[in-house]
């Protein structure tokens, strides 16, 4: 049994992005690596943030997303908090995770913790490879859900 369970379980990952556009898929082979080494989280993968992953993130005590960003260095890795953003709220298929959480305050009366993880990309032209970047950046963002997976241990013991 994984020491990390009761944590974990209250741990939603969402991988977002397109697959089929070289390095926009980043996230989702993130995530294989993580489903790899960290078995125990829940991990969802999408094309894109919609109202509809509220209902799933509401039932988290804390989210991180996964997405490829097309400005910046490629293959750097950053870490963000984010906040319900209830000014933006709209119904539009295409959200940002702040206003993923915002639907869950709005919904579901609950603020969960998250984070964005960001990595950049080279190229998103059609095709299913990532760039030497975006690949040498995969080690790091598994190390970084991992560190984040610490931080909630300490601040849950505390």
């Amino acid at each position: 049994m994984n020491p990390r369970c009761g944590i974990a379980d209250r741990v939603l990952v969402i991988a977002y992005g397109n697959p089929l556009r070289s390095d926009d898929g980043i996230a989702w082979q993130a995530v294989e690596e993580i489903r790899r080494k960290l078995p125990f989280l829940t991990i969802v993968c999408v094309h894109q943030l919609t109202p509809e992953l509220s209902k799933d993130a509401s039932g988290a005590d804390t989210i991180i997303f996964i997405d490829a960003m097309s400005s910046g260095e490629p293959g750097k890795v950053q870490c963000q908090t984010v906040s319900a953003d209830c000014t933006r709220v709209d119904l539009s298929h295409n959200l940002a995770p702040a206003q993923v959480l915002a639907f869950c305050k709005q919904l579901y009366e609950v603020e969960p913790r998250a984070f964005l993880i960001s990595i950049g990309g080279k190229c998103f032209d059609h095709g299913e490879r990532l760039s030497v970047a975006a690949e040498n950046a995969l080690p790091r963002v598994t190390a970084m859900v991992n560190e984040l997976l610490n931080q909630i241990e300490i601040h849950a013991a505390k």
